[in-house]
């Protein structure tokens, strides 16, 4: 008889817990209704502490606040802010009425700032008043008038934001009640950007739906209750901090603990000790900066039993000792990308060390994952590599207004193409293997080449660009832009580069190396052979080591 043949690199999620079908709004009151008495918010920075039915009287006040403003079903409203309290209010406020919240990245400069404003038509945002280097007014005075659909600007911790809640707090919740029994479970709720390929970033749109049940599915296989205290050190701009950090706790009554308005290591460590966190988050590069912090042994990490590591390929040295040193027993791997909300396999509790050191686990519950032939579509047999491709509740709307590019993304069929190269074994777990495009991790950050290449055209001396991700034993990747010059300029320095950069493209879109070349490698077809760059500037740099790091 003939061999069967192999299984195929397919896995569904099953599970006995259902789907939530409700909306955010509508999930939260349940959740305030349960354990109203119970802490939900600790902004550590600001100060502030909010049980959870404290939290439901400031976010029903800004929904009513918003209202009031003239805001509604389907009204973007834009958040440019580190992570503070405000932020989760927003989050919340603008759900109970159906605005749909657009996630802005407190790194963008004036030029990233304005086309997110206008690509999405934001009527009102709330940005922060100034965070490290940023001034956050004066760049919104830059571009107000070249946004036609901005109507209201509300700085947080000024006037207008109190305003904003004085309006609110008087106003009527039967109203606000009549206006959450209107929304739809799939309807768009929120648009976070993710930089494109083709130059300019592209708004993930996202239901009720799609980020309540992966925030509520990703706690439960963390083992998440209401005596849970969750540390989140990620941003809230991400999924990893709106959607893995405060859906995850307020559909399962877990406090919210903000350590810093942005990633402090210290920071971290202390408001771990002091809340008696059982759960921490982080990117490979934050759990390593707390693990080398020099006062690390002075704080006491008792408490925490579980956590996750995700954003980028996570080093087994660094999962080792966040088990052992940490003591996370429980630590979790998570793989997604925005556009699925963005979970799809994770780790198990239960899972062998050794699983959750080479692998990023299987798939969720109600997802379902295969590995592809990218030129045919075939479903490969398990052990071979080809494109992880997802489908199932968390799969986003699309593109906000880019019917398009939806199109390249998510198939006929409804599956999701992640573009990641991935192997599944014979139990289902996945391996991240690589990228089909050149996208760059670096420390969590999604880079795409082709928008850094574009800027840098506009340089006057620069003729053509190329930008890759090296090896970097902090962030995981750096970027490396390789250029040529146009006849009679001067070779531009790295450090040249960067003044050309900064202020008009986030910081961690400026590349850190720059080679300047007479021609790229090219193939016999003409493309340029971004491999063959990549392998030779980490021999140029002295990037064998960092190269040679090991990664799950």
């Amino acid at each position: 008889m003939p061999d069967a043949p192999a299984l195929p690199s397919y896995a569904s999620g099953t599970s006995e817990v259902p789907l939530l079908g409700d909306t955010i709004g509508d999930n939260f009151d349940r959740t305030v209704a349960a354990f109203g008495d119970r802490d939900a918010l600790v902004d550590r920075a600001g100060g502030g502490r909010w049980t959870y039915r404290e939290l439901a009287a400031e976010v029903d006040a800004l929904a009513l606040g918003l209202v009031a403003r003239g805001l509604g079903k389907g009204d973007r409203v834009g958040i440019w802010s580190p992570n503070r309290a405000e932020w989760t209010f927003l989050q919340y406020a603008t759900a109970k009425i159906g605005a749909i919240l657009v996630n802005i990245n407190p790194a963008y400069r004036s030029h990233e700032l304005e086309y997110v404003l206008n690509q999405a038509g934001i009527r009102l945002l709330v940005a922060s008043d100034a965070f490290k280097t940023s001034d956050y007014p004066a760049m919104v005075e830059e571009v107000r008038e070249k946004c036609a659909a901005l109507e209201h600007v509300v700085i947080l911790g000024g006037e207008g934001w109190q305003a904003l809640l004085d309006a609110g707090r008087g106003g009527d919740r039967a109203q606000l009640a009549h206006l959450q029994a209107g929304l739809s479970a799939d309807d768009p709720i929120n648009i976070q950007y993710t930089s494109g390929t083709t130059g300019f970033p592209k708004g993930a749109t996202l239901s009720h739906h799609n980020i309540l049940n992966n925030g509520y599915f990703v706690g439960e296989l963390c083992g998440y209750t209401e005596r849970d205290k969750v540390c989140i050190p990620v941003p809230f701009y991400h999924c990893f901090g709106m959607v893995m950090g405060n859906l995850a706790c307020t559909s399962h009554g877990a406090c919210m603990v903000i350590p810093a308005p942005a990633f402090d290591p210290r920071a971290t460590l202390e408001a771990v000790a002091a809340e008696r966190c059982t759960s921490l988050y982080g990117v490979p590069t934050m759990f390593i900066a707390e693990l080398s912090h020099p006062d690390f042994g002075e704080f006491d990490l008792s408490f925490l039993r579980t956590g996750i590591m995700a954003g980028s390929p996570c080093p087994v040295e660094v999962m080792k000792q966040v088990i052992d040193r940490m003591g996370m027993a429980e630590v979790s791997i998570c793989y997604g990308m925005t556009e699925t909300s963005p979970v799809s396999t994770q780790t198990r509790a239960d899972d062998s060390i050794e699983r959750r050191v080479s692998t990023v686990g299987r798939v969720g519950p109600h997802l379902e994952v295969k590995v592809v032939d990218p030129e045919t579509g075939l479903t490969v047999p398990r052990g071979e590599p080809g494109e992880l491709c997802t489908r199932g509740y968390s799969v986003m709307l699309g593109y906000w207004e880019q019917p398009d590019k939806t199109a390249e993304a998510i198939d006929a069929a409804r599956w999701m193409h992640t573009g990641d190269l991935a192997v599944m074994d014979t139990d289902g777990y996945v391996n991240i293997t690589g990228r089909i495009k050149d996208m760059v991790i670096r420390g969590g950050e999604n880079l795409y080449p082709r928008e850094i290449e574009e800027f840098l055209y506009t340089h006057p001396d620069i003729l053509d660009a190329q930008v890759i991700g090296v090896p970097d034993e902090k962030y995981g990747e750096e970027l490396m832009a390789w250029v040529r010059m146009r006849e009679g300029a001067s070779p531009l320095t790295a450090e040249a580069v960067r003044e050309f950069c900064s202020g008009k493209l986030a910081h961690y879109k400026i590349p850190r190396y720059v080679h300047v070349v007479a021609a790229f490698p090219m193939t016999v077809t003409g493309k340029v052979r971004k491999v063959e760059m990549r392998e030779k500037s980490i021999s140029l740099l002295g990037l064998e080591k960092a190269a040679a790091t090991k990664h799950a």
